[in-house]
This record gives structure tokens, C-alpha cells and sequence, in this order.
């Protein structure tokens, strides 16, 4: 077993999150504990309590560096996009595609839960930048629509994205013939629109 002091605090967080990112290329976090984290990187599973608060909130910063690498990638394809509805279509499809790439981490962010404990600000933070970047591009292409119309057309589209995502990387849709998650968004996205 390591000693406390083998590394310092800001590496032993760092090492333990990239542990817990490598797990999760190829299992679920179903299979992870405390106890298994801290074999794996040979600490005792109260240096990590101490250091992170619990394992709770251990795994809530693995979801922060999933979130934060995400909004990373999103930014970039918004950046990139001809214009805001080019970048709607793009910022669904990079959700889809990243959700593919990393599904066990991916899978965490939406199972995880706080068990009665606030969410903390630095969490809450990251969600609110990834929605407002939907919100903002809804509001570019309607600017006649209320915050709220915005609001509620956001959470419709991510809804429908989140949905088609999940069937995806579950590979859940019941169906004789492949069916690809990206012409789902995109039919859904157009009919949406042109409608909204």
C-alpha cells in the first residue's frame, strides 16, 4: 500500500480520476467500490474519503471531467458551424458521438445521483453551461421566442437527443435492420424545427 504521503493531494485526485476513467473504458461503474478504486491504486479507502469527502462525490468529479470534456468537444463543433442551425444539427450529433465513444462514463453522468445531497455549484455550473449553448442557438435562430419558448424547446430537442442516444448506445431499437442514431437526430431536429 502507498503511504500518504507518496503523493501529493492534487496528484492522488488525479491519479484516482484517471484510474476511474480507464475503468470505465471497458466496464460500468456498477462494478466499481471505494474499496476496488483504492486497491487499484494503493491507497486505503479512507485516504480517499478524506481527500474527496466520499465516494459519492469521488465519482461526481469523474462526471465533471466527463461534462468538461464533452462541453470541450461541443464548443468546438459550435465554433466550427457555418451557422446556428448547422450547429444545432452538429452539437446533437457530437452528444450522440461522444455518448459512443464513451459509454460507461458517458452512462455515469445520467445515473449518478446525489442521494439527497446538494448538488454542489462547481457541478451545477457545468450543466447550465451545456444547456445554455442549446438555448443560445435556439434563441439565434428564433429570436421572436420568449426565454421561456426557448427554455421549453431546449428541453423537448435534448430530451428527443438524450432518448435516440441512449437507444444507441444500448443498441435498444428492436429493429431487423440497423438503424443509425444520427438519421433519428436529424429527422427529429428538422421536424421539430420546422414546426417550432
Amino acid at each position: 500500500m502507498a503511504r500518504r504521503n507518496d503523493h501529493t493531494r492534487e496528484e492522488l485526485v488525479a491519479l484516482t480520476l484517471n484510474t476511474v476513467k480507464k475503468f470505465l473504458t471497458t466496464h460500468s461503474y456498477h462494478e466499481l467500490s471505494l474499496r476496488k478504486i483504492a486497491n487499484m491504486i494503493g491507497y486505503v479507502p479512507s485516504t480517499l474519503v478524506n481527500i474527496f469527502g466520499s465516494y459519492n462525490l469521488l465519482l461526481l468529479h469523474t462526471v465533471a471531467q466527463t461534462l468538461d470534456e464533452l462541453s470541450a468537444d461541443a464548443s468546438a463543433v459550435v465554433k466550427r458551424s457555418q451557422d446556428a442551425e448547422t450547429a444545432l444539427y452538429d452539437l446533437a450529433y457530437c452528444y450522440h458521438d461522444f455518448a459512443l465513444r464513451h459509454p460507461h462514463r458517458w452512462q455515469l453522468i445520467f445515473e449518478h445521483n446525489m442521494n439527497g445531497d446538494p448538488l454542489p455549484e462547481w457541478q451545477a455550473q457545468r450543466i447550465n453551461a451545456m444547456t445554455n449553448m442549446l438555448e443560445d442557438l435556439l434563441q439565434t435562430l428564433a429570436p421572436q421566442r420568449s426565454a421561456s419558448d426557448v427554455l421549453r424547446a431546449s428541453r423537448v430537442l435534448w430530451s428527443g437527443v438524450h432518448g435516440i442516444t441512449l437507444l444507441s448506445v444500448d443498441d435498444k431499437f428492436f429493429s431487423a435492420e440497423p438503424i443509425d442514431g444520427k438519421e433519428l437526430i436529424s429527422n427529429l431536429l428538422s421536424h421539430y424545427l420546422s414546426n417550432w
